[in-house]
């Protein structure tokens, strides 16, 4: 298999762009946001998006890696290649690869701590050492339960709201603030944060659902090996209904009604959702996974929209 794909395919497959949305998607949304409160800044806006895709292809990179040398990757895997296991890419190379892309994210990080000062110093180191944790050092996040967990703090409440504060920061806080600047850390950043989380979140999930024969027999302990399906598809549809819920509250408090733009994108959520709640294969969760990804994009630009008008 190894001679059938190229060296530059075999970086793509390991970066996989396919999650990018899930990068994209809170910057989006934070953005947005900003944009209907004024506080647009757009240098730091795409800092945070470089530095979200960044992070986003580090974890992936220690995904393939960690996940590969744990045994959790096995010929049964059902998902997309992972070059490690597949032997497309030596072990050692994508180690350093996710070293590299982490330090860059880091550099990119540099200007954004300048604008946003110690609190997002804090942020930024904990976003690199939870996307190591998810699948390597002693307690794998991923592998005992918390990857849902992780994904909904880090890529959705901190990212948004994370956004939101260097933008705002960079117009209110002065150089280098040692804390939260007074009117950086908004209600209602936390919760534009809210529909980013659970839909990201759900991108995990029916991971998690396509793989939980495989995780079971490999000792990966998610939350779909640990409740069975009936669990993993009550917190999906959950999940869908915190992110078509919380544009009513925005529209409760005060904001016009183009924040209920999101509603746009029900039909391409209702039809993912039928897939989750009967089917178990890859053949058929595969493209569910795509889905629900192209689905985080489309609500994320819809609510932006809507922000900002």
């Amino acid at each position: 298999m190894a001679t059938e794909v190229s060296r530059r395919r075999a970086w793509v497959i390991a970066a996989r762009p396919q999650t990018l949305p899930a990068a994209a998607a809170p910057v989006i949304v934070g953005v947005g946001l900003a944009v209907g409160a004024g506080t647009f800044a757009p240098l730091p806006a795409l800092a945070a998006l470089v530095g979200a895709a960044l992070i986003q292809i580090g974890t992936n990179f220690a995904n393939d890696y960690y996940d590969a040398i744990q045994g959790a990757d096995t010929d049964d895997r059902e998902g997309f290649t992972r070059v490690v296991a597949s032997g497309l890419i030596e072990p050692a190379e994508v180690k350093r690869a996710m070293w590299l892309t982490f330090a860059a994210a880091i550099g990119v990080g540099t200007y954004l701590v300048a604008v946003g000062g110690v609190p997002i110093l804090v942020v930024g180191l904990a976003s690199v050492a939870a996307g190591i944790a998810y699948t390597g050092g002693p307690y794998p996040l991923g592998y005992h339960g918390l990857g849902d967990v992780f994904v909904f703090v880090f890529f959705g409440l901190i990212a948004v709201t994370g956004t939101y504060y260097v933008q705002a920061a960079a117009l209110l806080g002065g150089a280098f603030p040692l804390w939260i600047p007074e009117g950086t850390v908004t209600l209602s950043a936390a919760a534009a944060s809210l529909p980013v989380a659970a839909l990201s979140t759900n991108i995990l999930v029916v991971n998690n659902v396509r793989d939980r024969e495989e995780d079971a027999a490999t000792g990966k302990r998610t939350l779909a090996v640990r409740f069975g399906y009936r669990f993993s598809r009550v917190q999906y549809v959950g999940l869908l209904a915190l992110a078509y819920v919380t544009p009513f509250w925005f529209v409760a408090t005060g904001d016009g009604l183009t924040v209920l733009l999101p509603l746009l994108t029900l039909p391409l959520a209702a039809s993912v959702a039928r897939t989750v709640l009967t089917e178990t294969s890859g053949d058929a969760l595969n493209p569910a996974l795509e889905s629900t990804g192209k689905l985080l994009a489309a609500y994320a630009v819809a609510f932006a929209v809507g922000l900002a008008l």
